[in-house]
């Protein structure tokens, strides 16, 4: 099939190995995958901070963008319940309504789109590390991405996933909240890296490079010795 791909915004300007891991392993699917030049961001910030209108602005270049793909992946849990859950709510009521339901039903997080919707579990990736994976709050309790991250991480060849205590415990960014509520977002990180601690893994994993970039830079300010990596860059050919 055509995968389209949205890279979010801090993906494209921050990790762009995580949207060339995920080229390559559907590349190595044997899929064609298309990414359109002209949307970054989903228009997310702007929902969760009450400005809908700036963020319907946003979101509707996307939809335009993607109204003809035949599946779009999303590199984010977060960005993925954006599209797929929050866009019918956002533009329920206007002209653009019927455009958000129709996009919402073809978008999908990476993982699950990888497990549920093409039945890949192994990918022949190989990894030699103890690892510890943290559930971003969207991808879990809006998409209900439990299960397709673990079952990839259980077929990587020489990983050892522990799970941490607070695996789902949110790891203080959410985005703006971060840089609204700094000392709070700094607690909650600090639980999340006392945590993936414990686990003595050396790497963190998840599906949303927001979560791994505070962990990082949390973890690096105070000289944790934390290192992390999204689940795309474990499973891609090298």
């Amino acid at each position: 099939m055509t995968i389209s791909l949205f890279i979010p915004c801090f993906v494209d300007l921050l990790y762009p190995q995580v949207g060339i891991s995920m080229v390559r392993i559907f590349e190595q699917l044997g899929h064609k995958v298309v990414v359109p030049k002209g949307p970054a961001c989903c228009g997310q910030p702007a929902f969760n901070t009450g400005y809908w209108d700036e963020s319907r602005a946003i979101a509707t270049k996307v939809m335009e963008a993607y109204q003809n793909a035949e599946v779009v992946v999303i590199a984010s849990g977060s960005c993925g319940a954006m599209m797929k859950v929050f866009y019918p709510q956002l533009f329920a009521g206007t002209k653009y309504e019927a455009m958000a339901r129709a996009l919402a039903p073809k978008c999908y997080e990476f993982s699950g789109f990888l497990v549920n919707q093409l039945g890949v579990t192994e990918l022949g990736a190989k990894f030699p590390h103890r690892v510890t994976f943290h559930d971003g709050c969207h991808g879990l309790r809006e998409l209900n991405n439990k299960r397709p991250p673990r079952e990839l991480l259980a077929k990587v060849q020489g990983l050892e996933l522990i799970e941490m205590a607070a695996a789902e415990t949110c790891c203080g960014f959410g985005g703006t909240f971060s840089a609204k509520f700094p000392a709070i977002s700094t607690a909650m990180g600090e639980v999340k890296c006392a945590s993936a601690l414990a686990t003595k893994a050396d790497y963190v994993v998840s599906c949303d490079s927001s979560c791994l970039m505070q962990i990082q830079g949390l973890a690096d300010k105070q000289k944790m010795g934390i290192k992390t990596i999204h689940l795309a860059e474990i499973l891609a050919p090298q």
